[in-house]
């Protein structure tokens, strides 16, 4: 099959390449008669526009990077939802990056949409030790991540989440709260859920998870603690996946839920939701943060100064329901 060229476009319009350019790039005058013969050819011809090389014209290539670290999690593929649509009717296109928290991964997903000349990049995984956040001139924001001094990062008020499903545990009357997050040498915004426990709670005791998105990993430790803490009454989950695998332990071992043990989990998805509809959790608001992510990107995109803080955190809500 012959392909197309600019050329045979102004040949069948009766114009010179340099007219098709103009009206392709919208660039000086152009009279409506000529616009229409120009269209129209190129519809003849089925012909399509070599967005690289008018990107390159433009200095914009109109495509935005997201790196996450697994789609495979509710959080992560609702959020992709909302900052694809948003991007969309801004005119931008996405670039989805699955890390699934590999550090070689990441590292090479970044090298890739640098010599891709994306425009900016959403960064939601993070791997200690990449030196490209550092030095890289190139627009990004981070979602619940700490790249570097310098790049913005949005997410929920993680400490005020922490803080509602603790005293929400205590409320409700349970004496001995166990929490379960992340590895502790990740710097990130969700260990502030963390912190909230443990400035609650006498004694406070965590169980971290090497790999906080495997399930099977989750369901040995949910056993190990009550193995150790038979008299755990109350677990906070730090994400909805973890709080479903307590669930699923529960039912295992015949621990009565809520009598027995409550849960109280982070995220609050439609997905979750739908599925797990009695899991008590902290909400987080994913539309307005994957709103104000884009918005914080296209500010740098457009060079313009960063309105507000660096960091932004954005207020969550207890959802009550049958496992409290």
């Amino acid at each position: 099959m012959k392909k197309i060229k600019l050329e045979d476009v102004a040949k069948v319009a009766g114009v010179s390449p340099t007219t098709v350019s103009r009206v392709l790039n919208n660039r000086g005058y152009i009279s409506d008669k000529t616009r229409k013969k120009v269209e129209e050819a190129m519809k003849q011809l089925n012909y399509y526009p070599n967005d690289l090389a008018r990107s390159l014209f433009r200095k914009r290539t109109n495509f935005i990077g997201l790196i996450l670290p697994t789609i495979n999690n509710p959080f992560f593929s609702e959020l992709t939802l909302y900052i694809e649509n948003i991007c969309a009717q801004l005119g931008y296109k996405i670039i989805l990056c699955n890390s699934l928290g590999q550090i070689e991964k990441e590292k090479a997903y970044l090298t890739m949409l640098i010599r891709h000349q994306v425009d900016g990049i959403i960064v939601c995984s993070h791997n200690r030790g990449i030196e490209i956040y550092e030095q890289q001139e190139l627009p990004i924001v981070a979602v619940d991540r700490y790249l570097s001094p310098t790049i913005p990062v949005v997410g929920s008020d993680n400490y005020a989440g922490g803080t509602m499903a603790v005293k929400h545990l205590i409320d409700r009357g349970c004496k001995r709260i166990i929490h379960i997050n992340g590895p502790i040498e990740l710097e990130t915004p969700a260990q502030l859920r963390r912190k909230a426990y443990e400035d609650l709670v006498e004694n406070p005791i965590t169980y971290e998870l090497s790999q906080p998105f495997d399930e099977e990993e989750q369901i040995l430790i949910i056993k190990k603690i009550f193995e150790e803490h038979p008299e755990t009454d109350g677990i906070f989950a730090s994400d909805d996946m973890i709080a479903a695998s307590c669930l699923k332990v529960a039912r295992e071992l015949q621990i009565n839920v809520p009598e027995q043990l409550k849960i109280v989990g982070y995220d609050g998805t439609k997905t979750v939701m739908n599925l797990l509809p009695q899991l008590t959790t902290i909400k987080q608001p994913i539309e307005d943060i994957a709103k104000t992510a884009v918005s914080k990107l296209l500010e740098l995109i457009n060079k313009s100064k960063i309105s507000g803080p660096l960091e932004i955190r954005l207020p969550v809500q207890l959802l009550i329901n049958g496992t409290t």
